[in-house]
């Protein structure tokens, strides 16, 4: 029986596959469709079935491997601190060549920031573009006046950057815990405080971008088009960044 995920195009390589592979070999798809006439399918349907276009070409092992690749920004040089800056890296070459090296024929690439101030996407990689989409966003989410980007706007201000009310309650208290700073004591605190940078506009555009792309691969290449990159835009940076790489599917 087909499986269904939240992402539409991971379900139909999912399932597409599964009826070749070892996942789906006790399922005969034809079979399971000739024999049940009453569940409303039609004799086109039932012979577009059977006919030898519908059926997947033969897979090879199964692949899950996953990679962090590190993203050095193009525009830093080293010991340059971060500005708040937009910036967009081309992530496709490094893709291609974990695609390369994983032997993976068809499947499905999921790709995924690990930051809350980048996100991915998929679009053209063009300079003047990334220059667009800069000058676009901070219309929408202009920095909050108490910011160090000179695009800092006069009235602005968003509650996250009230970081000497920070952290807000016990729960958000334990997740400085956890990430190793030592809240509990005062100076750790203000060390704390002093390193959070003012960057609430940031956050909230990397929500509206999105933070993962999910990318078809058929015979060994990724579905995109001619002039489609898949690109991380750093919203706080630029500084060096790790991405996400997981293949799922067959050699």
């Amino acid at each position: 029986r087909p499986i269904f995920f939240r992402n539409k195009a991971f379900s139909a390589a999912f399932n597409a596959a599964s009826l070749t592979s070892s996942w789906g070999r006790d399922y005969d798809h034809n079979r399971a469709i000739k024999t049940r006439p009453n569940r409303g399918i039609s004799t086109s349907a039932s012979s577009l079935a059977s006919s030898s276009s519908f059926r997947s070409p033969p897979l090879g092992r199964q692949i899950c491997t996953y990679k962090t690749v590190t993203i050095r920004p193009s525009g830093m040089n080293a010991g340059d601190a971060p500005r708040q800056a937009v910036s967009v890296e081309d992530l496709t070459p490094e893709i291609k060549s974990f695609l390369s090296q994983s032997g993976m024929k068809q499947g499905v690439i999921h790709v995924i920031s690990r930051h809350t101030t980048t996100a991915i996407t998929i679009n053209e990689r063009e300079s003047r573009l990334a220059r667009d989409i800069e000058e676009f966003f901070l219309k929408i989410c202009p920095p909050d006046e108490r910011s160090s980007t000179p695009k800092k706007v006069s009235g602005v201000r968003y509650l996250h950057n009230d970081i000497d009310q920070r952290p807000d309650g016990e729960e958000e208290a334990e997740r400085c815990r956890e990430n190793g700073w030592n809240i509990d004591d005062a100076d750790e605190l203000q060390k704390w405080r002093d390193q959070e940078p003012i960057n609430a506009h940031s956050h909230l555009i990397s929500m509206m971008l999105g933070s993962s792309e999910c990318i078809p691969v058929v015979d060994g290449e990724m579905v995109i088009g001619q002039w489609q990159s898949v690109l991380l835009v750093d919203l706080d940076g630029p500084r060096t960044r790790s991405v996400g790489l997981q293949m799922m599917g067959f050699g």
